[in-house]
């Protein structure tokens, strides 16, 4: 054992550290594997089984052929291990398989033949074959679990699924070809998503000419931005089906009215082509989206129309104009605009001009941003939306300090979305109808007597608190999220007099999953709030953790002693787990 400073080691010893230190590690997975099968073959049954709504159930987390585990084991085991619930599920799941389902992979991790962390991704990958189908890839994998790199490995036994149970792979292709539907990929680093869609070919074609369109008429009002661009600006204009309508309609009326310029064509076309419309995958992106395809770009000839003084301008009173369409010959023509005071950007008809002249001054706003804000609000003040008001209204709930509003500089985070710039929360909005609600202070204690948890209180405890408030819960917390009494509601209590809190209050709900909802009522876990808004747990056998808004903290009865007394500093918190 290497015990000494490290910076004393020569490279040979320190390069044989490393590779003790590492097989100490593997005896460890083994280990805490052995664990949670010994701990799985304990919880096989459900004392005091009811079928009766809510209660612990029997689940097989390891695929056909393996025992079940009563569904709240794996809560406890994943808080001593420090991981989410459903992460010590699949854990304990893929024990169970290796165990009944790869005795010759669980062999050679026992034996230190195989890595444990690389023998789970076999189970994993078999978890939907039958027992006899899986015994097939046992044999046939178990030489090389250690002697191919993890791509490679992944790969053979992909090829071994697919041939230990042919007539499953072949029916999962057929309904992988069948596959239809709108995929939404999680938002990145710089506050963009991407969409697949598989639908029939007539309507995503149908869908692609109007993304066209509509980025053609982008264009046409202005935009500079090339044209992959401009598709993408294009599907918040469809999101509102009235405003896209007007904008074709004025980008119509433009081309019709204002005079065009052909322009030589360049001497070196692009050999650009538009991406595929194939979809990567038949299932919804759930990792690392597809490497992006060559962006689309249009004939060299098209430049980006600028701006031109009034004076250069001649009306056509002919009533022709250019057509809709783009040309795609060695000369295109391009739509120009006049320039006009912003004080002229008013959408609304003017005396005698009628719809032409609404259209016209549309048009011709003084900035980009400020033609597209007048179409989106005359289309419904004078367009197919007249009269409906705009559509559905969405609450969009966004954190951020008190700089970040002042200097409109800095990180925020949006529900459901997480960070983003601040100069990003314009895009995502992405119109200019937006009512500003007051800010709520959290800090009120808001409360009622009765157990329904009326809207007003849900909002404020899902803002206070914005994930699972369980032991290492890491889901978001959202509407559709329960929220829990931490003291339970008692019906039979005695009624509040004036002045005093109600049962349900702010201060005494948090939210939780379903599952850790279910296992604090019927599964012997305990909660209860300390005085600094901390969450105290205590399992259904005795060990503790305090949750806040820093984490889950795992504490002895001494801790969280001192928890409740308050008189740590966040410093001290993290010495917790030592106590």
């Amino acid at each position: 054992m290497f015990e000494e400073d490290l910076e004393a080691l020569g490279t040979a010893d320190l390069l044989a550290a490393a590779s003790e230190y590492d097989q100490i590690q593997t005896r460890a997975a083994v280990r805490v594997l052995e664990i949670a099968l010994a701990y799985a073959d304990r919880h096989a049954v459900v004392e005091g089984y009811q079928w009766l709504p809510g209660y612990e159930q029997l689940r097989v987390y390891g695929g056909d052929g393996c025992p079940g585990v009563a569904e709240f084991a794996p809560i406890e085991f994943g808080a001593v291990l420090g991981m989410s619930s459903g992460a010590a599920a699949a854990l304990m799941g893929e024990a169970l398989a290796l165990r009944h389902r790869l005795p010759r992979i669980w062999a050679a991790v026992l034996a230190g033949n195989a890595v444990p962390w690389r023998a789970r991704k076999v189970a994993h990958a078999c978890l939907g074959l039958s027992q006899e189908a899986a015994a097939i890839v046992d044999r046939r994998v178990v030489g090389i679990v250690n002697t191919v790199t993890a791509g490679a490995l992944e790969r053979i036994v992909k090829a071994a699924v697919w041939e230990a149970d042919p007539e499953a792979a072949k029916a999962q292709a057929e309904a992988a070809a069948r596959t239809r539907g709108v995929f939404v990929a999680p938002s990145d680093d710089h506050g963009t998503k991407q969409i697949w869609v598989r639908a029939a070919a007539g309507d995503v074609i149908r869908f692609d000419a109007s993304i066209d369109g509509l980025a053609r008429a982008l264009k046409t009002l202005g935009d500079p931005d090339d044209l992959n661009q401009r598709r993408a600006k294009a599907l918040g204009w469809i999101a509102d089906p009235t405003a896209a309508h007007h904008l074709l309609e004025v980008a119509r009326h433009l081309a019709r009215t204002q005079p065009t310029h052909p322009e030589q064509a360049s001497p070196q076309p692009s050999t650009s082509e538009p991406p595929t419309s194939e979809p990567p995958t038949s299932e919804p992106p759930t990792s690392e989206p597809p490497t992006s395809e060559p962006p689309a770009t249009e004939p060299a000839t098209e430049p980006v129309a600028e701006p031109v003084p009034a004076q250069s301008r001649s009306a056509r009173s002919d009533g022709s104009g250019a057509s809709d369409a783009e040309p795609s010959g060695p000369q295109r023509p391009r739509a120009q605009w006049m320039s006009v005071p912003s004080d002229g950007a008013d959408c609304g008809p003017s005396d005698g001009g009628g719809a032409g002249d609404a259209f016209t001054r549309l048009a011709l706003a003084g900035s980009l941003a400020g033609r597209l804000a007048a179409i989106r609000r005359d289309a419904y003040i004078n367009g197919l939306g007249a009269g409906s008001g705009r559509g559905e209204r969405h609450t969009l709930y966004v954190h951020l300090t008190d700089r970040t509003l002042a200097t409109g500089d800095g990180v925020l985070r949006v529900e459901e979305l997480g960070p983003l710039l601040a100069s990003q929360l314009g895009e995502l909005l992405g119109h200019g109808q937006v009512v500003v609600k007051p800010v709520i202070d959290l800090q009120d204690q808001v409360s009622v007597h009765g157990y329904e948890i009326p809207e007003r209180i849900r909002e404020r405890v899902r803002l206070r608190h914005p994930v699972d408030m369980f032991p290492y819960g890491g889901a978001e917390a959202t509407r559709r999220m329960d929220q829990d009494h931490i003291t339970p509601y008692d019906r039979t209590g005695p009624p509040r007099q004036a002045g005093q809190a109600g049962q349900t209050g702010t201060d005494n709900l948090i939210p939780l999953t379903r599952i850790h909802h279910r296992a604090k009522t019927f599964g012997g876990w305990r909660s209860r709030r300390l005085p600094s808004g901390a969450v105290d747990w205590v399992s259904p056998h005795g060990f503790r953790f305090v949750v806040d808004h820093t984490g889950t903290h795992p504490v002895s009865a001494q801790a969280a002693a001192q928890w409740l007394r308050c008189e740590w500093s966040p410093a001290d918190r993290g010495t917790a787990a030592g106590l």
